[in-house]
């Protein structure tokens, strides 16, 4: 079942028919999507998350890491759609790292070019971030994949993606500094001071 507007913006249902990831998205640009929400597509499903006061300041600590270790102009991205293999994956991850030769594709950031990808767990769409959100990054091979859950006050590291899976699955509490030399990054990113929910 896929949604469409009509010009008074009520939501109807359309015919059933199986529209790309693009359109998806095309559709998604003509509502009326609150301010202050992202709107990512897993598998299919459209979810519409607001951001929190934790949820920034979580992001905004591990991109400023991230620019202070390689610098202004390295390829940082926040909430910008990447799609991902799998059925109809547009991710805009909260925290993405891309390699300094990435080039964009049709306009699109490509998801082979991904080195880190960072996503802070919110209420509703946490499962999201631990499974099929996991399963595509694992399946794009994303060196890194970071789980950060203000909820627990954890961090879960997933490295050496191989076959679909990640090898490697480190928890971590709040405090515990995330070491991340030992991969394409080649640093660590503090957690004492992530905010807890």
């Amino acid at each position: 079942m896929t949604i469409s507007l009509e010009r008074t913006d009520r939501i109807k249902m359309a015919e059933p028919g199986e529209l790309t990831l693009d359109q998806l998205f095309e559709r998604l640009e003509q509502m009326p999507v609150p301010e202050g929400y992202k709107v990512e597509i897993v598998e299919g499903t459209v979810y519409m998350t607001p951001q929190r006061d934790v949820h920034w300041d979580t992001i905004f600590d591990i991109a400023t890491e991230l620019r202070t270790h390689f610098g202004r102009k390295a390829l940082v991205k926040s909430d910008v759609r990447i799609d991902f293999p799998g059925h109809k994956n547009g991710f805009c991850p909260d925290v993405a790292k891309l390699s300094e030769k990435a080039e964009k594709e049709n306009g699109r950031w490509r998801h082979q070019d991904i080195e880190f990808v960072a996503e802070v767990v919110s209420k509703g769409t946490g499962m999201n971030d631990y499974g099929p959100k996991k399963d595509a990054y694992a399946a794009a091979e994303v060196p890194v994949y970071l789980i950060v859950d203000p909820y627990v006050g954890r961090c879960r590291v997933f490295t050496h993606p191989q076959d679909g899976e990640y090898k490697r699955d480190l928890t971590l509490a709040y405090g515990e500094p995330i070491d991340l030399t030992d991969t394409v990054l080649g640093m660590t990113i503090p957690t004492d001071e992530f905010p807890r929910d």
